[in-house]
């Protein structure tokens, strides 16, 4: 079988590709590759588990419990949290892991499993791949080593969590919120009842939309895949800026007070200037992936700021700041990880610190964010092709020398498979955008052709 975890755990529509068997059965494996790994010598585990507010997130979650605690994993539950809280939770309570139950910005039919190890920190690729090789042993038959009475594990719900993580939040701010009007997307998702919360602590007037999940609503037309009402919202109530969430709150996009997207790369921009001015930017350095704008890069030069960068996911940034000692890094997406406060990319977190700087300066998010011109990109997702000849197809490769050439130094082309999606990713980027939308559809034709 192929790699099972993509870039973002086990992800697929939920009750097709990622059933009540597998999540157990993942479970299970989990436990015994952590147990061997020596993760669970001498005490008795512990493990938190959370979700998103989908339907299937309820079915899952009873699964994953059951598979934990009948290897021998003590559970706390911490019900609808977003990503960032397991993770921070994890740590917070000694956990031995973590376990989130999200498809993030994916429709609502659609599920995933992640997992955290001690500390709230993403689990390396070759534990994956072992729990992934684990489970298919035994799902194809060979019997598990079960423990039996008091070695059974126990399951009890912690409904503390969403205070001690709306608390870490707001303590670890530079300043308050006081005189800040701000919109808050929520996609319907876990951090309806989490983000509002924490910016009204913090001494915002809270406006929010898309905070009623009912299972069914998680990113319909709403959040940070769809910033539309967002923008109108900020522009209708007259805020100083917006923020938009998606579905489990590990990313944020932002709106200006004109109603202007603030991407990642922005937002990277303005939180990259702000801590160097404290001093908490190490090395002054920031980490971002290759799809972040080359404007971006252009403005770090300017600034004097380094910047370092890694393939696409979250997962990689995090590994490149955890090996050079770096604080900062995202993605152009709203992934953004500030490692001295979180261990993964925090939408809630990254939306916080933005406002603050706004606080701090009494400059408005559009000027900060002008510290980098975005140079015109765009973005096609081809789908229903075999995203997996993406580096072996000669059609694709002189399709993609041919752009090269025609954009010269003045742009650049990225194709990638998604990680979590049967898709590819055609981005270009040119000085002109319509010379970037030629060149994108073009390519975009060519990976049907030859991936179809």
């Amino acid at each position: 079988m192929g790699r099972l975890f993509g870039t973002d755990g086990v992800r697929g529509v939920a009750n097709v590709d990622l059933t009540a068997e597998m999540a157990l059965g993942l479970s299970v494996a989990a436990a015994h590759v952590l147990a061997e790994a020596g993760t669970f010598e001498g005490h008795r585990p512990t493990a938190v588990v959370g979700r998103d507010p989908r339907a299937s997130g309820e079915f899952l979650e009873a699964a994953v419990v059951a598979g934990l605690a009948s290897a021998g994993v003590d559970v706390l539950r911490v019900g609808v949290l977003p990503t960032p809280a397991v993770a921070h939770l994890t740590g917070a309570l000694g956990a031995d892991l973590g376990v989130m139950l999200s498809a993030s910005h994916n429709a609502m039919p659609d599920n995933g499993i992640k997992f955290f190890a001690r500390g709230g920190h993403k689990l390396a690729d070759e534990l994956e791949d072992r729990i992934g090789s684990v489970y298919e042993e035994h799902r194809t038959g060979a019997p598990w080593d079960r423990p039996t009475g008091a070695g059974v594990g126990r399951v009890r719900d912690h409904e503390e969590g969403l205070d001690t993580y709306v608390a870490h939040l707001v303590g670890v701010l530079p300043n308050r919120l006081d005189g800040l009007r701000i919109v808050l997307d929520e996609a319907h998702g876990a951090a309806s009842r989490v983000s509002p919360e924490a910016f009204a602590r913090a001494g915002a007037e809270v406006v929010t939309i898309g905070a009623q999940p009912d299972g069914l609503n998680i990113n319909d037309g709403c959040g940070s895949t769809h910033m539309e009402k967002l923008k109108a919202a900020v522009v209708e109530h007259g805020a100083a800026l917006g923020i938009a969430h998606d579905g489990d709150a590990d990313r944020c996009l932002a709106v200006d007070h004109t109603g202007e997207e603030v991407d990642g790369d922005q937002i990277l921009a303005v939180l990259a200037l702000a801590m160097r001015e404290r001093s908490a930017l190490r090395s002054d350095t920031v980490v971002a992936t290759v799809m972040s704008n080359l404007g971006f890069k252009l403005a770090m030069e300017r600034e004097g700021i380094h910047f370092v960068q890694t393939a696409v996911g979250d997962r990689y940034v995090l590994e490149q700041m955890k090996q050079r000692g770096y604080a900062l890094g995202g993605e152009q997406s709203g992934h953004v990880i500030v490692l001295d406060h979180a261990t993964t990319g925090d939408g809630t977190l990254t939306g916080l610190l933005l406002a603050a700087r706004v606080a701090e300066t009494g400059r408005s998010l559009r000027e900060l964010a002008s510290v980098m011109e975005r140079l015109p990109q765009v973005l096609i997702n081809v789908p229903d092709v075999d995203r997996a000849r993406v580096k072996t197809s000669g059609e694709l490769a002189a399709a993609v020398t041919e752009a090269e050439r025609e954009l010269g130094g003045t742009g650049r082309v990225l194709l990638r498979p998604s990680g979590t999606e049967p898709l590819v990713r055609v981005m270009v980027e040119a000085a002109d955008i319509d010379q970037a939308r030629s060149v994108a559809e073009r390519l975009a034709d060519v990976v049907k052709s030859a991936l179809g």
